[in-house]
């Protein structure tokens, strides 16, 4: 098994409920030396789930229907353009920022905010810097990095609009592509474990 045992156990069954859709055909998953590549040219480790839903088989793209946001939103970790990922990785920084910078928005933890517009944003940009990676999983639904990690909720980020989309990997895979997307019951409870993104929850 890849890196933890229930984290490789909790990401082989996100990939099975993802398979047993029928929506997607997989290529097959990446192997060690993808991994360490691909954590190596972009500065980050997959969660031990993530890495074992990614072992498991890569989702293939298909061609986006009308009005859809996102022409490829499963991450082409093996042969997409970097540039591509890198702007997926970006993602829930930039919207942030895009929120500082026209938005007011501003988090309590970073102080003062600056009345110069230009000085609040590189403000912003530091404090970013400092706070854990978010790695895509699909379109703009990221989990946290950090191999020896497992488990955390799915979050979808739009801007500084943070939502939970899936309790984990394997829950959020049957919310987003199993018709399940809206059913919940007092029992769904995720609690983001992550620093900073869990306070804009």
């Amino acid at each position: 098994m890849i890196g933890n045992d229930e984290g490789a156990r909790l990401g082989a069954e996100a990939a099975r409920r993802l398979a047993r859709t029928g929506r997607y055909a997989f290529e097959p998953g990446l192997t060690d030396a993808e991994f360490r590549r691909i954590e190596r040219e972009f500065g980050f480790e997959f969660a031990d789930d993530h890495r074992s839903f990614l072992a498991a088989g890569l989702p293939v793209n298909i061609p986006p229907e009308d009005g859809q946001t996102w022409s490829r939103p499963w991450p082409e970790w093996r042969s997409g353009d970097s540039d591509s990922l890198r702007e997926q990785l970006a993602w829930p920084v930039e919207g942030v920022l895009l929120d500082v910078g026209h938005h007011t928005f501003w988090h309590e933890g970073w102080g003062e905010r600056p009345a110069d517009g230009t000085e609040a944003l590189e403000t912003a940009r530091h404090h970013l810097a400092e706070a854990p990676v978010l790695v895509p999983v699909y379109a703009h639904r990221y989990l946290p990095a950090g191999r020896g990690s497992f488990g955390h909720p799915v979050l979808s980020m739009w801007q500084t609009d943070f939502i939970y989309y899936g309790l984990d990997l394997a829950d959020y895979m049957h919310r987003e592509f199993d018709g399940a997307r809206g059913e919940v019951d007092e029992s769904w409870n995720p609690q983001a474990t992550v620093p900073f993104w869990r306070d804009l929850l």
